[in-house]
C-alpha cells in the first residue's frame, strides 16, 4: 500500500518461472539445438522500439543468469527510467542456445511490465499537482501479481493491498451479508483481536449515508465507490482528518484530475494492470562479442 520503491524476491517466484520455462522449452529448443554448437557463445542486446517506462530489467538479468549461469549481463538503463526508441537497455553475453531459450520468456515479462509502468506513469502525471496517489487493484494476471504490482510502483503509482491477507477491505457484499457497516466493522475488530492481527480496515461506501456510518465505525480508510465528483467533494468535507480517503469505480484519464482535486488521498484504477498494451521491445544478436 505504498509507493515506496521495492523489488520482488525473484527466488521466491522461481516455481512460477520454472513453469514458464518448461512451458516454452518442453523437451528442448530444437530450432537452436539443430543449428548451433552447444559450446557456441553469443551476445544480444535489448532494444527499445517505442518510448515508455522500462520495468523488468532486474528480472531480465535474473532470468538470463538462471537459464545460463555463465551469462554476463550489462545493464545500461535501470528499472523505472524513461526510454526512447533505439535505446539499448542491456546486453547479455553467454551461451547462444541458452540466450535463444531465454529470449521470448524475458520479452514476454519485460514488455508486459513496461506496458504497465508506462500506463501508470501517464495516470500519475495527470495528478502530480495534487497529493493523490494512484493505486493498483487485485485485477492482475494470476501468478503475475507481484511482478505487475512492482511495475505499477516503477511507473510512479502505489500498491493497494497485495491480496486478501494483508488488509481488511469490506466491500458491498461483506457489508450486506453482515447486516451493515457498523456490525461488519465490529465483527472485524473482534476477529483481529482474537487472532492477534493488526490490519488496516477499509470500508467501501456507496453513498453519503454509508460514509457517515464508516466514519462512526472509525474505519482507517473509506472508499468512495462510483461517487460523482460533487458527491466526492461532500464526502471529503465529512471525512477529512478522520480517515484516509480513496476514490474508485469507473474513473478514467478524462475524469481523474477532477477526482484528485477533490482532496482524496488515493484513486484506485483497475485498468493499470488489466487494460494495458505491452511496450514494444526486441532482443537482437550483436554482430561481435
Amino acid at each position: 500500500m505504498s509507493s515506496e520503491k521495492w523489488i520482488p524476491d525473484f527466488k521466491a517466484l522461481q516455481p512460477s518461472f520454472d513453469l514458464a520455462i518448461a512451458e516454452d522449452i518442453g523437451d528442448g529448443d530444437h530450432s537452436a539445438l539443430s543449428c548451433l554448437n552447444s559450446n557456441e557463445k553469443g551476445k544480444v542486446k535489448l532494444l527499445a522500439k517505442e518510448n515508455g517506462i522500462i520495468a523488468g530489467v532486474a528480472l531480465s538479468k535474473y532470468l538470463f543468469t538462471t537459464i545460463d549461469p555463465t551469462a554476463v549481463v550489462s545493464v545500461f538503463i535501470q528499472d523505472g527510467s524513461r526510454i526512447h526508441t533505439g535505446d539499448i537497455v542491456l546486453e547479455v553475453e553467454g551461451n547462444s542456445i541458452k540466450l535463444l531459450q531465454a529470449e521470448r520468456l524475458v520479452l514476454n515479462y519485460i514488455q508486459r511490465l513496461s506496458g504497465i509502468a508506462t500506463s501508470t506513469s501517464k495516470y500519475a502525471a495527470l495528478v502530480a499537482h495534487t497529493s493523490c496517489t494512484i493505486l493498483d487493484t487485485r485485477k492482475t494476471t494470476p501468478g503475475l501479481r507481484i511482478l505487475e504490482k512492482w511495475a505499477v510502483v516503477l511507473g510512479g503509482g502505489g500498491n493497494h493491498r497485495m491480496g486478501l491477507y494483508d488488509m481488511i477491505m469490506l466491500k458491498d457484499n461483506h457489508i450486506d451479508f453482515s447486516g451493515g457497516i457498523l456490525p461488519a466493522v465490529k465483527k472485524v475488530r473482534n476477529y483481529l483481536e482474537q487472532n492477534n492481527k493488526s490490519l488496516q480496515i477499509e470500508v467501501e461506501t456507496r453513498d453519503i449515508s454509508e460514509v457517515l456510518q464508516a466514519i462512526e465505525a472509525q474505519a482507517d480508510r473509506i472508499m468512495l465507490d462510483n461517487f460523482t465528483v460533487q458527491q466526492t467533494k461532500e464526502a471529503v468535507e465529512l471525512i477529512a482528518g478522520r480517515a484516509e480517503i480513496e476514490s474508485s469505480g469507473g474513473i478514467t484519464k478524462e475524469t481523474i484530475v477532477s477526482y484528485a482535486e477533490c482532496g482524496v488521498d488515493f484513486i484506485s484504477v483497475g485498468a493499470l494492470t488489466h487494460q494495458i498494451a505491452s511496450l514494444d521491445l526486441s532482443l537482437k544478436a550483436c554482430a561481435e562479442l
